[in-house]
């Protein structure tokens, strides 16, 4: 058996209960395995020579040192700090948390597209103001269209709530696949400057990548209805944040959320910060907040340690050269 050892690395901040399960898993195959806990910002090159899994995010350039890894399992749904030339090892299989964020970043975005409709922000202004006067016109979520950019598990949690609620759900996905029940119109990216000017409400789950960097453009943004909402908890780089300032301050749109900021952090001095009609959280849609999200992530990991100690296939295999 010693053959068969391997070494298992978790960086998670995982419980006694995580553990006993990890280690269960692990144990199921053929392989005897050593699992060492270690928080993630404080792993360091001697932590990953020898690791033939990692659980757990780390910092892109100690995966150099990693030269026995086979899984590298990622508590974050996107993967493109890792996917690009010679990060990974030659052999090693990246995984990603797909269906651990839906709940909670939908519901973030909820959050955020209700916000912005009823104009909280400004109301919240006004009473830090001791102002007591409306702040203007609204819509409604029932009736609205909705146009949603990324259909993955959280952009489709999302897309089937607004779905429920009464709005008319458009989809966008990558590439032209079946169309989802819970939509009522489903397009391609190439097809997005067709549908771009019918929504009320536009929110963007995109990965990065060279693929959706600012894909919503000046041009694009222009295209837009007047009035419109912008939401993206997908990444800051899938927005011009120049052409999107100019966007707001000019009124062609009527208010935009933000989870994520291109740069990230936003600068103290990013004039968004001042707009009364946009709200900016700091990528906190998922994250480990919500205590659902951390169970879903370890029970992901878990699935997939079983799956490499019996020689099956993983769930979430990313795809290197597109990405996600």
């Amino acid at each position: 058996m010693e053959g068969l050892t391997k070494e298992i690395l978790v960086t998670i901040p995982v419980t006694e209960t995580h553990k006993r399960y990890l280690e269960e898993q692990a144990s199921s195959g053929e392989y005897h395995c050593s699992i060492r806990y270690k928080a993630g910002k404080e792993v360091e090159a001697e932590d990953v020579k020898r690791a033939n899994v990692i659980i757990g995010n780390v910092r892109p350039e100690l995966l150099h040192y990693a030269s026995g890894l086979e899984l590298f399992q990622l508590n974050s749904a996107g993967a493109d700090s890792y996917t690009g030339p010679g990060i990974l090892p030659e052999g090693a299989v990246l995984a990603n948390a797909k269906g651990a964020y839906g709940l909670a970043v939908s519901e973030h975005m909820l959050a955020l597209t209700f916000s912005l409709i009823r104009r909280l922000p400004e109301y919240g202004k006004r009473q830090a103001s001791h102002q007591w006067s409306p702040a203007g016109n609204i819509i409604s979520v029932e009736g609205s269209v909705v146009l949603v950019l990324g259909l993955g598990d959280i952009g489709g949690d999302y897309a089937r709530k607004m779905k429920a609620l009464g709005a008319y759900v458009i989809g966008i996905r990558r590439t032209e696949k079946e169309k989802l029940e819970y939509l009522d119109e489903q397009y391609t990216m190439e097809q997005l400057d067709e549908v771009l000017g019918r929504a009320d409400i536009v929110a963007m789950v995109l990965p990065g990548g060279d693929a959706t960097n600012h894909v919503i453009d000046e041009r694009r943004l222009d295209l837009m209805k007047e009035g419109a909402y912008l939401i993206n908890v997908g990444r800051g780089s899938a927005i011009d944040p120049d052409a999107l300032y100019q966007a707001l301050t000019e009124g062609h749109l009527g208010g935009c959320g933000l989870d994520v900021t291109e740069p990230e952090p936003l600068p103290e001095d990013s004039p968004l910060w001042d707009l009364d009609h946009v709200i900016i959280t700091p990528h906190v849609a998922g994250n480990f907040f919500l205590v659902e999200t951390f169970e879903r992530i370890v029970r992901i990991a878990g699935e997939n340690l079983n799956a490499w100690a019996n020689k099956k296939p993983l769930k979430n295999v990313v795809n290197l050269k597109a990405g996600y």
